[in-house]
């Protein structure tokens, strides 16, 4: 194959949510594209009229927009080429590639079922192949490919190596339809040969197809992409990722709280490796991404892993940046968003929330205390700490907190102090502090939380808690 600047794309076709499936093969072929400096493209395979829907075609688009995988140009619609693809059809036809098939549907399903009778091959060969233009009838036609009928074909595969059909298997395929009409082995060829495309990354379901689209590459005298069919996703039962294995849409993970980095770290390790790394940012993926670090078996989701990789990249992501994240998952999810004073508090108490946190439900249950107003109201569980004796001793500990220098060694020291006097461990304030200053039982430390609420706020806070509840 000559050299060319390479070309890949994601095809999917509309008729439902970008599953992981695909998400994972848009990943294999944006991360190539960027790693070789080339381009990656989208196409639309929305030809099946019946089931595509606008809708779908804008959930694909977010989903991979979330994902962060920016496509070169503008998305193709392989429906508004139909004109075109019936064009190569009647080229191959002119070259002597192809020919005029006047067999009915009842014809040839008559004779399939006359072959699985006799329990023999259901291969049609249709009668029409060397029939001269002279003695067709006045009548519809298909256009049919020739086929080979000796020799083998070999499909040349970066992942799963030479794979060698025998071409006694494979039938004068239909390009055109007697309603004019191409089909999708067709469009697919020429849309890819007309964008340019040189590596077709896509699932090893596809397998199978690509022999059959060779033959409209021969037919056309095109150069033949490079072949890499991956490994589909399987569920931690090792049975084929479905519903019952959870979330499989993209909008899905978004809407439940993913960071899409990890989505993109978590995805690429999925069939691909790069020696022992598990965390890895998208500069470090698209620079060591390669189609020889593609695995032949099928790869294992296993939500374990993502949410430890999700953690360690929300531990990892900048302060800011992070706010911004979480903005972005209250709009998907359809919550509320963050007010001003409320992103730059959380930004301010970022640094004790996100280090385990594993999603931004997590983390922004961790942040409650800081995006919350007073009077502060305690959940159940964390007002059952709030009891008589706690509240006398958190209102003994206010005028302590009043004249303290506000570091954490001096308040640990403070609130020790009182504990003592107590004659209990500083462990057992604990429960009353964290119920007074935020009103959960999961929080970050109360001296964190002193620290990022300051003086004036932690003092009213534990005043508040201290006041007796009304009868």
């Amino acid at each position: 194959m000559s050299e060319r600047p390479v070309v890949t794309r994601f095809a999917p076709s509309p008729t439902g949510y970008l599953h992981i499936g695909g998400a994972r093969t848009a990943l294999f072929n944006w991360l190539y594209a960027r790693h070789c400096g080339g381009k990656f493209l989208l196409r639309i395979e929305d030809t099946d009229r019946a089931r595509s829907t606008p809708e779908a075609t804008e959930a694909i688009l977010k989903g991979l927009t979330w994902l962060g995988l920016d496509w070169d140009g503008e998305a193709v619609s392989q429906f508004e080429r139909a004109d075109r693809h019936a064009e190569v059809a009647r080229e191959m036809l002119a070259r002597g590639a192809a020919y005029k098939c006047f067999s009915t549907q009842d014809e040839i399903e008559a004779f399939r079922e006359a072959a699985r009778a006799k329990n023999e091959s259901t291969l049609f060969r249709s009668p029409w192949r060397d029939v001269p233009e002279a003695d067709h009838p006045d009548a519809p036609f298909a256009i049919r490919v020739k086929a080979p009928r000796e020799g083998q074909t070999v499909i040349r595969d970066r992942v799963q190596g030479d794979v060698t059909i025998r071409n006694d298997q494979l039938d004068d395929m239909i390009v055109l339809r007697s309603d004019g009409t191409p089909v999708y082995m067709l469009a697919v060829v020429v849309d890819d040969h007309d964008m340019g495309v040189t590596h077709v990354i896509r699932g090893d379901d596809h397998l199978n197809n690509a022999a059959r689209q060779m033959l409209v590459y021969d037919a056309m005298g095109w150069e033949v992409p490079v072949w890499a069919h991956i490994p589909l996703i399987h569920g931690e039962d090792g049975k084929k990722l479905s519903k019952r294995h959870g979330a499989l849409g993209v909008e899905e993970w978004a809407a439940e709280g993913w960071p899409a980095s990890a989505m993109r770290n978590y995805l690429a390790r999925l069939g691909w490796s790069h020696g022992d790394d598990e965390f890895f940012t998208d500069a470090q993926a698209i620079q060591w991404f390669d189609l020889d670090g593609i695995r032949q078996a099928p790869a294992r989701f296993d939500t374990k892993k993502l949410a430890n990789l999700s953690g360690q990249h929300i531990a990892a992501t900048d302060d800011a940046a992070l706010v911004a994240q979480i903005q972005e998952y209250l709009s998907l999810s359809g919550q509320k968003a963050l007010t001003p004073t409320q992103q730059s508090d959380l930004n301010r108490a970022m640094y004790c929330l996100k280090d385990r946190a594993k999603t931004y439900p997590e983390l922004l249950e961790k942040a409650f205390f800081v995006l919350t107003g007073r009077p502060v109201e305690p959940d159940e569980k964390s007002a059952a700490a709030l009891d008589a004796v706690s509240r006398s001793i958190l209102l003994e500990l206010t005028p302590h907190l009043r004249n303290a220098s506000w570091n954490r060694d001096t308040l640990e020291a403070v609130v020790g102090g009182v504990a003592t006097a107590h004659q209990t461990k500083l462990g057992k304030l604990a429960g009353p502090l964290r119920a007074a200053l935020s009103g959960r039982s999961v929080s970050p430390s109360v001296f964190d939380m002193m620290l990022v609420l300051g003086r004036e706020e932690t003092v009213a806070r534990l005043e508040d808690a201290a006041r007796p509840p009304a009868a």
